[in-house]
């Protein structure tokens, strides 16, 4: 009997090629955040706009509005390995992002995933965590930072939050550098850390990429007077994005703040509560801008278009 005619699909060309047009994976570690200001809808919103695809392994689900965060429901750790697992098992992953997860069980669940995908970068993300009780943030803290800080590339946040983590004996006189903060994360494992939000005079903030050695990038920004919500998953997710399209770091932290700093610049305030950052600002047209504004400007109005934003080569696809 004849060999069956071949389906594009057995066709090992056909592969070949979709494997070098695909945009690269990203595997995100969030829990739900049904406002939309962050969790994993504003990593998967960042991932896609960097030109990359996102797995998106759901850790739990805050419970919140775009104000604040009431309480968090946490995913048994095995159904978060499963889900982690069978997707690793399908697709090649070129890189990790871990948002917050919930529980010490899960940190420890991701750690092992991790450490068994050792040359895939990982990027955590550290939020605060004010509005958890006490005796959780102390257990889970502690995890992070003897489970998952071994296994991170980069680690993310802001300044006073990694500052009363990571430092909170700290007696100087002067707060925390960036590379002092490097320093302590260093001594867990961690070779590079992004510090947000740095304070500086004259309403600007810092954001420094540090190792215990030198300052390997900083962006200073002017601050903005509102609140927002969501941002330091947009940040983290961007970054992880644009690592896994093969960026090196220093090109990918630029990236990936000006990304930010546009998404907050053109923010919208969907509820009664804090602002969102629009992570897909990029995608409306100078006409778009003018069709939203027909009923509030006046024909003198001057209607101008967003700032520029270089998308990665693949992110055209989206």
């Amino acid at each position: 009997m004849a060999n069956p005619t071949p389906t594009p699909l057995d066709d090992p060309q056909m592969e070949t090629e979709d494997s070098e047009t695909s945009p690269a994976c990203v595997m995100s570690f969030n829990a739900n955040d049904p406002s939309g200001a962050g969790g994993l809808t504003a990593d998967i919103s960042a991932i896609t706009s960097a030109g990359a695809h996102a797995l998106a392994v759901v850790t739990g689900a805050y419970v919140r509005d775009t104000a604040e965060i009431f309480d968090h429901v946490s995913f048994d750790e095995e159904a978060v390995t499963e889900q982690a697992r069978t997707a690793l098992e399908d697709m090649p992953v070129a890189a990790i992002k871990v948002g917050f997860v919930g529980s010490p069980e899960t940190i420890s669940a991701i750690a092992e995933i991790a450490s068994d995908y050792a040359d895939v970068p990982l990027i955590a993300y550290m939020p605060n965590l004010s509005w958890w009780e006490e005796e959780a943030i102390d257990s889970y803290l502690d995890a992070f930072r003897e489970l998952m800080l071994p296994q991170t590339t980069v680690l993310v946040g802001n300044h006073s939050s990694l500052w009363r983590w990571l430092l909170p004996d700290w007696t100087g006189d002067k707060s925390p550098s960036a590379r002092d903060i490097a320093k302590a994360a260093s001594e867990f494992g961690v070779p590079y850390t992004l510090v947000t939000g740095v304070p500086l005079p004259e309403q600007f903030i810092d954001n420094v990429l540090a190792t215990p050695q030198a300052v390997l990038y900083s962006e200073k920004f002017e601050r903005f007077e509102a609140v927002f919500a969501g941002a330091g998953d947009t940040l983290t997710a961007a970054l992880t994005a644009l690592l896994a399209n093969g960026h090196n770091l220093q090109a990918a932290t630029a990236e990936a703040l000006t990304y930010l700093d546009h998404s907050l610049d053109a923010g919208f305030h969907p509820g009664m509560g804090h602002i969102v950052p629009d992570r897909l600002f990029w995608a409306q047209t100078e006409e778009d801008v003018m069709d939203a504004g027909d009923d509030d400007s006046g024909p003198d109005t001057p209607l101008l278009p967003l700032p520029p934003f270089d998308l990665p080569t693949n992110g055209t696809k989206h």
